[in-house]
């Protein structure tokens, strides 16, 4: 099936098989930041934006993303300057192995769009969906925190 989308600001047209999970689409494209852990949409590192929203791309299809865009956490990178996600995941050690680190940024991105003020508990509830194994989660609520702090002070 022909499909047409815009993947981290470029537009793309593929011809996939009904059955291509999107995950396997953005890998294939070279964007492997996209992490596949689970198949089973428990982990959360396969985390994207779809129209704005974190969707598990393991579990979605490439066709049902036709005529949609995708954000991965390569797309959060502008003309050369990171996300203030991506800066508050550094300066705050909002990760350790990194494996979860995609599906966290980007669905603190989601969150910080919604709300750039959020509190520990709405931080919490929001990647309740993405799992990591070696943080504890308590330098990636700073981080999520820290980055709304730089989003309001732009």
């Amino acid at each position: 099936m022909q499909i047409n989308l815009t993947l981290n600001g470029a537009e793309q047209s593929a011809d996939v098989e009904p059955r291509y999970l999107l995950v396997d689409y953005i890998r294939g494209t070279g964007n492997t930041g996209t992490h596949i852990g689970c198949d089973t949409t428990s982990c959360g590192a396969c985390t994207v934006l779809v129209n704005g929203t974190p969707m598990k791309s393991c579990t979605m299809f490439a066709v049902q993303a036709n005529g949609t865009s995708i954000t991965t956490v390569e797309g959060l990178k502008q003309n050369g300057e990171l996300h203030p996600i991506q800066t508050a995941f550094k300066e705050k050690h909002g990760l350790q192995c990194g494996f979860c680190t995609p599906g966290m940024m980007l669905t603190g991105v989601a969150l910080l769009e919604e709300n750039d003020d959020p509190t520990e508990d709405e931080i919490r509830w929001a990647i309740s969906g993405n799992i990591c194994r070696c943080t504890g989660y308590v330098n990636i609520v700073k981080a999520v925190q820290h980055a709304g702090s730089l989003i309001r002070e732009n």
